[in-house]
């Protein structure tokens, strides 16, 4: 059983979400006899060499051909297969949009989706590896559900619950090996129902992905200068928790949203279009990636360039926050 306790959290922080990934598909191949996993020529990347020797006959790669992957993912679904695709995620998402609106949105297969190394964690690679908008596009189809997880602990609940939801999910990997750990000990995992991990009054952050860590560390930085902040792990971007946004906007002064995706249709939106319908509701401050491309470099580095560091988060919050009390 993937148990999450402190020594598997460690163990899966250090190995990273794409590898843990792997782990969980070893325990599906385990309990699920009608499983394929499908990849696009990227075993190794996802995690998946081991359940490629272990499993032969639950594993198909149909090389660097995305689009054939949802295709034949799709069929087998239609046929009773639980049917598992990953590549990169702007591979998973982008290459193949057309797909998967048709097979998967428009005809109602069911198909789980793993978008691996989403965000800015590919930057040596420049923009055509990074994804920062895939939430935008992925949420926009009807009948796809959409998962940013936290960590890797999530990463393992999220394909879990990925594999009984009712219609195809996609779930978007984000952060690189050493990815810091969220959830230590077990806790209640459901698809749209995002989970508060701290109070407070002044300020309600909303973060998605590897932010989440990130939102947690900028809490404690403004809590030293007296600005009472609660984080929410909206790990389920479609659907959104609206009851969730309904009670923050009833204790908070300003509603906060981080993301390693474009400020144009991911997190950020997904709140405000919720935001919109509630009568007197606070402002929001929504951070992620602005509407350009940048240069590569380094995961580190280009969250500095986007100022997602948590510092640099916090700062803007302290000078949004300050122009409204």
């Amino acid at each position: 059983m993937m148990e999450l306790n402190p020594a598997n959290a460690k163990r899966w922080s250090r190995i990273g979400s794409r590898a843990t990934f792997g782990l969980v598909a070893l325990e599906l191949g385990n309990s699920i006899d009608d499983l394929m996993i499908l990849t696009a020529d990227v075993s190794t990347s996802a995690g998946l060499d081991r359940f490629k020797k272990k499993y032969p006959e639950k594993y198909l790669d149909v090389g660097i051909a995305e689009q054939n992957l949802v295709g034949i993912a799709a069929g087998l679904a239609s046929e009773g297969v639980v049917a598992v695709t990953t590549t990169f995620a702007p591979f998973q998402t982008m290459r193949c949009c057309e797909q998967i609106k048709v097979n998967l949105g428009y005809m109602k297969q069911k198909v789980s989706l793993v978008g691996l190394a989403s965000g800015l964690v590919l930057g040596t690679l420049g923009y055509t590896h990074c994804c920062i908008e895939d939430l935008s596009i992925m949420r926009s189809i009807p009948g796809i559900t959409v998962v940013s997880p936290a960590d890797c602990g999530e990463t393992v609940k999220a394909i879990q619950a990925a594999i009984k939801h009712h219609q195809s999910v996609y779930i978007r990997l984000t952060g690189g090996t050493n990815n810091p750990v969220v959830f230590e000990n077990d806790y209640t995992f459901a698809i749209g129902k995002s989970i508060k991990l701290a109070d407070g009054d002044d300020v309600a952050v909303i973060a998605t992905g590897a932010m989440v860590y990130e939102a947690l560390e900028v809490a404690t930085l403004l809590e030293s200068v007296a600005i009472s902040t609660a984080v929410h792990n909206m790990h389920t971007i479609k659907p959104i928790d609206v009851d969730a946004i309904s009670e923050i906007c009833e204790t908070s002064k300003l509603v906060v949203t981080v993301e390693e995706h474009s400020v144009i249709g991911g997190l950020g939106s997904a709140v405000a279009e919720q935001l919109a319908q509630i009568e007197n509701s606070p402002p929001q401050l929504i951070l992620g990636i602005p509407d350009r491309y940048g240069q590569g470099g380094s995961y580190e580095d280009l969250k500095r360039d986007f100022e997602l560091t948590k510092d640099q988060i916090a700062n803007n919050i302290i000078k949004r926050f300050q122009q409204i009390i």
